[in-house]
């Protein structure tokens, strides 16, 4: 993505759309940001949030905030959300992905496009309860349940109520079948493979996905982290002195 530049004023707040890259976390996306912000406004540090997490093995929209604006990250984070992944059936991880190795293995050959488009439909579509991943960000008596799964620890975690507004078959080459999902903030895909594979009779993980659209932004929409560093680098910035300025004389007219 390439534009224009127009004058930033990262302190007092700017939204990007950043097609987050594989194996990259989240927050590592925003340290990038947040390091280039900052050696461009002199300053030692600017706030840089995201509005949800994508884990490592995700691609695609993930927001950014700077300044002011990270307090619309929970406003940003309520908005419907569109993946694509891709799901093999037969077999079960402890993460639920890639993460971590096979724990157990299934029969899949009684799977068929229709059984598997019915069950998406009647069982996947509308309000749903879903309990979140062990590997998940969700915390556990002040834990993040992660950190205590990783360790070998036990994880309970609740059942959500979560909806589904849409669920597609794209493509049924078995094991593997590709779904379009859009859901709800909080929904987990991950847990989302789990549930489908236990309907079926079987178990299934995650072995691809991609977030494709926030809101109204789309994937297309995105800068990649690279143009966004170099967008941040050529574009002229209101720097924290010019800004300090711009609000003492805001204060005067409203007095």
């Amino acid at each position: 993505m390439m534009e224009s530049c127009s004058k930033l004023n990262p302190i007092a707040g700017e939204v990007f759309a950043v097609d987050k890259p594989l194996r990259w976390t989240s927050f590592d996306v925003v340290k990038r940001v947040r390091a280039k912000l900052a050696h461009r406004l002199g300053m030692k540090k600017i706030k840089v949030g995201h509005a949800g997490t994508l884990d490592p093995l995700a691609t695609g929209v993930l927001v950014v905030c700077t300044g002011k604006a990270t307090k619309r990250i929970d406003e940003l984070q309520a908005h419907v959300k569109e993946y694509v992944a891709t799901l093999r059936f037969g077999a079960t991880t402890p993460s639920f992905d890639l993460e971590t190795e096979v724990d157990a293995t299934y029969e899949w050959e009684h799977i068929t496009r229709e059984s598997l488009a019915g069950v998406l439909r009647d069982r996947f579509t509308g309000a749903i309860e879903q309990v979140p991943p062990s590997f998940s960000a969700c915390k556990v008596d002040g834990h993040r349940a992660y950190k205590m799964a990783r360790k070998g620890r036990e994880v309970e975690l609740k059942a959500k109520q979560l909806v589904i507004d849409e669920i597609e078959l794209l493509e049924f080459e078995p094991p593997l079948a590709k779904i379009r999902v859009v859901c709800s903030k909080g929904t987990y895909i991950r847990a989302l493979a789990r549930d489908i594979g236990e309907a079926l009779g079987s178990g299934a993980h995650l072995v691809a996905l991609r977030r494709t659209r926030v809101g109204d932004t789309c994937v297309e929409d995105c800068y990649t982290v690279e143009s966004l560093i170099e967008y941040l680098q050529r574009c002229e910035m209101v720097m924290p002195e010019e800004l300090q300025e711009i609000n003492n004389k805001e204060q005067d007219i409203n007095t």
